[in-house]
């Protein structure tokens, strides 16, 4: 299970850093991301990181703001998230552990809420 921390309420131009730590051991293995939903808005990938580490991605609209990390000894992944804008608000939520069949993160937290005020 992965749980999610960290979100909040924030001015625009601030910062808030996300956490998510996982329960079992093969999180450190895994390819992690995260993602966020606001309100009639598809699911986003925002970033995802290879178990390695030797891999980042970021969606294009948080490229330059935003930084995913992991700790996979404490089994945590991290999203630094600077100058915040208001269109970044939404619930973040964290994933990990390709499903080789379908290609879908198997893992999911239930979300942080970050909400980004003008």
């Amino acid at each position: 299970q992965l749980v999610e921390s960290g979100g909040g309420s924030v001015q625009a131009g601030g910062s808030l850093k996300l956490s998510c730590v996982a329960s079992e051991s093969r999180f450190s293995r895994c390819t992690k991301a995260w993602y966020r939903q606001s309100p009639g808005k598809e699911r986003e990938l925002v970033s995802s990181i290879t178990s390695s580490g030797d891999s980042t991605r970021y969606a294009d609209s948080v490229k330059g703001r935003f930084t995913i990390s992991q700790d996979n000894a404490q089994k945590m992944v991290y999203l630094q998230m600077n100058s915040l804008k208001t269109e970044d608000t939404a619930v973040y939520l964290c994933a990990a552990c390709i499903n080789p069949l379908t290609q879908t993160f198997r893992d999911w937290g239930q979300g942080t809420q970050v909400t980004v005020s003008s």
